[in-house]
């Protein structure tokens, strides 16, 4: 009997562990007296700007008497599935998905859903979704790319050797990549684009800025598709001595390190904010939570966020949010 509890025991302690996942929230989703009980599979927690979404989306939930447990899967599509298998058998209400294969995790997503959970998909219109949050992204990296070319155009006289950050792994950051190749051509066509290298996090934009100086030591201009690789080529344009009055950095995700850059007068010029801070985007998950928990018909399955440049002119704003 005693060698039984002990395996008992250990059982629970593998699937609570199970459940938990790596590198996130050990917050009990599986809280019966909770209002609503959210699974959350995020690609990466290494990267500040999902990093930041989370950390302000589980004190909301937790404000509105829910609870959240959210893990990342290191952009391993086989850790994902087994992560929302783990949500389905702890009985979550709802669970929201950014997922590294949107192919790839559309059966676990439609067990799920068979199973009476609602499915929130973050950046992806998966066919398995009750809700898609959607981004434009050729749109924001044309908006990116507009805002690199008006700078070439006002601090450099219309000529200027660029570097892209992109991440053309993702379907999604492929088109935010083309978007900004776009800009960049139609709106200054006498800079040169003379680098194109994938980043998704600091580490690998300062490696991939480090690289690009070494080749092209004449980069004035750098866009990145995000937040990570933004920050990483700050850090590598400061260690490499390239900040100057008309040197600049443009990218998305408008992340607390980049707003820093940006208020130091660093090489960060310009992010665009998705929807605004970490709490308004806390709040929108929330509202979207609460629809689908309410069982009502959704009348709007794909909702598409709003794109907020930062700039000097308005950063005091968004800093520290």
């Amino acid at each position: 009997m005693k060698i039984k509890n002990i395996l008992i025991g250990c059982l629970a302690l593998i699937s609570t562990l199970a459940i938990i996942g790596c590198g996130g929230s050990q917050d009990g989703a599986g809280d019966t007296d909770a209002k609503v009980r959210i699974g959350m599979t995020v690609q990466s927690l290494s990267n500040p700007t999902w990093a930041g979404y989370c950390q302000a989306i589980e004190k909301e939930v937790k404000a509105q008497g829910g609870r959240i447990n959210y893990v990342a899967c290191d952009s391993n599509v086989g850790k994902q599935i087994t992560q929302v298998e783990n949500f389905i058998s702890s009985g979550v209400d709802v669970i929201i998905i950014h997922p590294a294969d949107p192919e790839g995790v559309e059966f676990a997503l439609k067990e799920a859903r068979d199973a009476g959970i609602k499915v929130l998909a973050w950046d992806d219109n998966l066919k398995n979704a009750d809700m898609a949050w959607l981004i434009k992204n050729h749109d924001l990296g044309y908006t990116i790319g507009t805002h690199a070319a008006k700078w070439i155009n006002e601090k450099l006289g219309g000529r200027a050797e660029v570097a892209i950050l992109n991440y053309p792994q993702l379907p999604i950051l492929l088109e935010r990549g083309n978007g900004i190749r776009d800009a960049i051509t139609k709106l200054a066509p006498k800079a040169r684009i003379v680098a194109e290298s994938s980043a998704i996090d600091t580490k690998e934009g300062i490696e991939k800025m480090e690289t690009i100086f070494q080749s092209n030591p004449n980069v004035k201009i750098v866009c990145s598709i995000g937040g990570g690789g933004s920050v990483g080529a700050n850090e590598a344009s400061k260690a490499a001595n390239k900040i100057s009055n008309d040197f600049g950095i443009f990218a998305a995700d408008a992340t607390q390190p980049e707003l820093a850059a940006m208020k130091n007068n660093e090489g960060v010029r310009m992010s665009v904010t998705v929807t605004g801070t970490n709490q308004d985007i806390a709040d929108e998950i929330w509202k979207m939570v609460t629809m689908l928990q309410s069982g009502a018909p959704i009348e709007q399955k794909e909702i598409y966020r709003k794109f907020i440049p930062v700039t000097k002119d308005n950063v005091d704003y968004y800093f520290g949010k």
